[in-house]
């Protein structure tokens, strides 16, 4: 058998399994994951934020068309029903964790504003963009294809956007503190 001097012997030691009196090392077992929002809570943020604004986007956009609404006051009356529609998706899931109304409308305001705010910048940039777009009507299928498409783009940009947020402990993050 093979006799290890002192140092060959405890080199393993020099690796840090545990910071005395400290957390552990960031690659040991049990140690935090590193500052950052997984994607798939990133996902599911930007879903819920796309549920509540696609309510109120396509509400708004119906609404404007068939009251023969002129582009810009159907794009308002959008934008706005998006963020009461989105806010609301907030506000009710944090008054029945028990939130005053004072509260969850300060949670909502902090959860959803960014993503709210960057989703309908998108997804109406899209649909001005679009040729024909805003004067298509509700039987025509290009009204309704630059509507979804301007969500599935807005989704994809919002995402990354809920992602770097919550991992820095705002938007989103704010609500899961009260769940």
């Amino acid at each position: 058998m093979r006799t290890m001097d002192h140092h060959t012997r405890h080199a393993h030691h020099d690796t840090p399994h545990a910071r005395p009196g400290g957390p552990p090392a960031p690659h040991a077992p049990g140690a935090p994951r590193a500052a950052g929002a997984e994607w798939s809570t990133a996902v599911r943020a930007t879903l819920h934020c796309l549920t509540g604004c696609a309510v109120g986007e396509i509400l708004g956009m119906v609404i404007g068309t068939a009251l023969l609404w002129g582009n810009v006051p159907t794009m308002v009356l959008a934008i706005a029903l998006a963020f009461v529609f989105g806010y609301s998706l907030t506000l009710v899931a944090v008054l029945r964790a028990g939130l005053s109304l004072k509260a969850a409308v300060k949670v909502a305001l902090a959860a959803d504003t960014v993503s709210i705010a960057v989703m309908e910048l998108v997804d109406n940039g899209i649909i001005a963009l679009t040729p024909g777009a805003m004067d298509a009507g509700l039987s025509d299928g290009l009204f309704w294809s630059a509507l979804l498409g301007g969500f599935v783009v807005a989704f994809l940009v919002t995402t990354p956007v809920n992602k770097w947020m919550i991992g820095r402990g705002k938007g989103h993050a704010v609500v899961h503190a009260h769940h």
